[in-house]
């Protein structure tokens, strides 16, 4: 029995990437292309992380680029899915992203790719990173944003409508970024900042990108999913919407991923701070 703020099915995410760990290699170009984007924000950082987490680690994509950077001599790896963590090496185990089960101030560093967009609490797993960050800590994180998947959206939605005359969630609701600062800041994380990217993959058909995202793990884990086979006809009509609203001169066509990527620390009184209201010297005034 799901509870009513269930929006993913987290048991469809776990046995997803249970089935993807195997060939995950043959399927992970987004992995590691978001995972060194996330790990060019560790030089422009001045001080060194000793102990990190990988929060989510797939196939250990994120700890491959991370090797050597950062000062980061050890990396605590874990996942939702035994699948994945038996495939990657050092310290790692089984954990659930909606209940950590490490003890406060553990880690330097904890970062995440492209996994916390299946969580249903996203506050309160954000509220537990930022226990298990010692002071001063670092969290960063990369997930899928809203714009994802549009033109998956898009096609699968017209093919159901003209097949069916409804349409049931196919697309998971991903996070938009007007709220991922709101999301840090309530969590009680230090320095926010939010930035956002596109990157647009190109397929050969759309069955060929459904591929990509199965061998990844990211196969539809919406609650209200259907879950029943869906129709021949629903697929070829999704297609043919596909390749007419978006396919190219060559008959290709595009994937646009979102990506947002948040980064905040957990207080310290050695960071910056805001000035005590009324503590300004000159007016606003003088600056206008």
């Amino acid at each position: 029995m799901r509870g009513p703020s269930e929006i993913f099915d987290r048991r469809a995410v776990r046995r997803h990437r249970d089935r993807a760990a195997g060939r995950l290699g043959s399927h992970d170009f987004l992995l590691r292309e978001v995972a060194d984007r996330l790990a060019d924000c560790l030089p422009d950082i001045k001080r060194d992380f000793p102990l990190a987490l990988d929060l989510g680690c797939h196939g250990g994509q994120l700890a491959s680029v991370l090797a050597g950077r950062g000062g980061i001599k050890e990396m605590v790896q874990c996942d939702l899915s035994g699948n994945m963590v038996a495939g990657v090496s050092g310290p790692r185990l089984v954990a659930d992203e909606e209940a950590l089960p490490f003890a406060d101030g553990q880690f330097d560093l904890v970062a995440s790719v492209l996994s916390l967009h299946w969580v249903n609490d996203l506050p309160g797993t954000f509220s537990q990173i930022r226990r298990a960050l010692k002071p001063n800590g670092l969290f960063l994180c990369a997930v899928l944003g809203a714009g994802s998947l549009d033109e998956l959206r898009q096609a699968l939605l017209a093919a159901e409508i003209e097949v069916r005359g409804g349409a049931s969630p196919r697309v998971s609701p991903f996070m938009d970024a007007r709220d991922a600062g709101s999301l840090l800041q309530r969590a009680d994380f230090a320095l926010p900042v939010v930035d956002t990217d596109r990157i647009v993959l190109s397929y050969a058909d759309p069955f060929a990108m459904m591929t990509e995202l199965r061998g990844m793990g990211e196969s539809n884990a919406v609650a209200e999913r259907s879950r029943n086979f869906t129709a021949r006809a629903v697929i070829e009509a999704a297609a043919r919407h596909y390749h007419h609203e978006h396919g190219d001169e060559e008959g290709r066509i595009p994937a646009t991923f979102q990506i947002i990527t948040l980064s905040g620390w957990a207080p310290h009184k050695s960071q910056q701070m805001p000035l005590p209201r009324g503590s300004g010297e000159r007016p606003l005034s003088d600056a206008l």
